[in-house]
């Protein structure tokens, strides 16, 4: 990750230092080369050690003699890809307790959430702040980490307004948004692409018992994309591949675990349903969508062929939900999303929990806001009532209108 060390601003930056100041054990996860290593290094570099327990020396170390391994590795420590060595949570638990008042001791990094949570809630419940480090939002790569989403009164939002609209928007989604293609941008996205998916497939995947197949499940990845931000059901995706249905949902829980994918399930003012209706998925980052889609084989072209082409919808959807929840990680807070479909055919992409009101999205990717746009907006606010916030349709131009009931159409720039 030698490009980001040039440093990028960082929304989780603050929350990161406060985290440090409360707790003996911070934990930083997110998916592979989302920039955690560098975020904890350029935060704490300077005061602490550091341990890359992915390195196989350096993980027999840790594993074989972990009370050796720290004894060595004294703290302040940066411990990265922990999973990789879970024999030292234990023991980083008994070196906490013995300083349970002295905050910042373990700085921890993660990538696989599957196998981690679940050894941190057993062996460093109370100890430990656990924060998500997804790729950039877009306002963090405009120099603007802390800009308020534009339904949040407290926090005006900007109303510059098409600062990325048109091709540089398409080849910013085609880019995808981990940082060191951003700091790069000379680096060839679709050679790092295909590099990136080949070492989950290979390092990440080989390690957790759901997945046997590689192949097989890299050919549920190209279908999964396909079906982007679509109802899933994973018995007609498992028919279409000859899959059981309980292996392509279990596959999903991987992607879901490895922060390769989002799981959005519908609103329902009972709760209980919705854990148990159907729910869409969209991955976490656009550039690796296009990737698996097949766009990133156009090369130059391949921004005008998703915007003019059949993926221009999921893609342009994905990077809007993307924008909102990180934004909310980077605040250390779990985003509250969902979508709403009615059995009359109504629909809004995106329902955003907040503040105890409902903000209703649509996501289009046209560049020319229409008022019909804003139907599925404007019923789902009439049915909920007092409990409706602001509506927005998202669009891919660069102008803000109002479209009448309490909806306003705005760029994507503007979110």
């Amino acid at each position: 990750m030698a490009a980001t060390a040039r440093y990028l601003p960082r929304a989780l930056e603050p929350v990161l230092r406060r985290a440090a100041r409360g707790f003996p054990v911070v934990l930083v996860t997110g998916p592979r080369q989302s920039g955690k290593t560098t975020l904890l290094r350029h935060v704490f570099g300077d005061r602490c050690g550091y341990a890359a327990v992915d390195l196989p020396d350096v993980r027999a170390a840790a594993s074989l003699d972990p009370r050796g391994f720290l004894a060595m590795n004294p703290a302040p420590l940066i411990v990265d890809e922990v999973q990789r060595a879970p024999e030292l949570l234990p023991y980083i638990r008994a070196a906490v307790d013995e300083r349970r008042d002295v905050p910042g001791q373990y700085l921890l990094t993660g990538s696989r959430n599957l196998v981690l949570m679940q050894a941190v809630s057993k062996t460093l419940a109370g100890r430990v702040a656990v924060l998500r480090l997804p790729p950039l939002t877009f306002r963090e790569e405009a120099g603007d980490p802390a800009r308020a989403l534009p339904w949040e009164p407290a926090r005006p939002a900007r109303r510059g307004g098409g600062q990325l609209a048109g091709r540089d928007l398409w080849r910013r989604l085609v880019r995808g948004g981990y940082p060191e293609l951003v700091a790069a941008r000379s680096r060839d996205a679709a050679a790092w692409h295909r590099g990136y998916v080949a070492t989950y497939l290979e390092r990440d995947l080989r390690s957790v018992r759901q997945v046997g197949d590689l192949a097989a499940f890299q050919t549920f990845l190209v279908a999964l994309a396909a079906r982007s931000g679509r109802m899933l059901n994973a018995t007609d995706l498992g028919r279409d591949l000859g899959l059981a249905t309980n292996t392509i949902r279990a596959w999903i829980s991987v992607l879901e675990a490895t922060f390769q994918v989002m799981v959005v399930r519908p609103y329902f003012a009972n709760v209980g349903k919705r854990l148990v209706k159907t729910p869409k998925v969209y991955f976490t980052d656009t550039g690796i969508l296009c990737h698996l889609s097949g766009l990133a084989a156009a090369g130059r072209a391949a921004a005008d062929l998703l915007a003019a082409g059949p993926m221009a919808g999921p893609v342009f959807e994905t990077a809007v939900l993307a924008e909102v929840v990180r934004t909310a990680w980077g605040r250390g807070e779990e985003p509250r999303v969902w979508f709403w479909r009615t059995s009359a055919g109504a629909e809004v992409d995106f329902v955003v929990e907040t503040g105890g009101r409902l903000v209703a999205i649509e996501a289009k990717s046209s560049a020319t806001p229409r008022a019909p746009m804003a139907s599925g907006v404007k019923q789902f606010r009439r049915d909920v009532g007092a409990a409706a916030g602001p509506g927005f349709v998202v669009h891919a131009g660069d102008v803000r209108l109002p479209l009448g009931d309490g909806v306003t159409a705005i760029p994507f720039g503007e979110l």
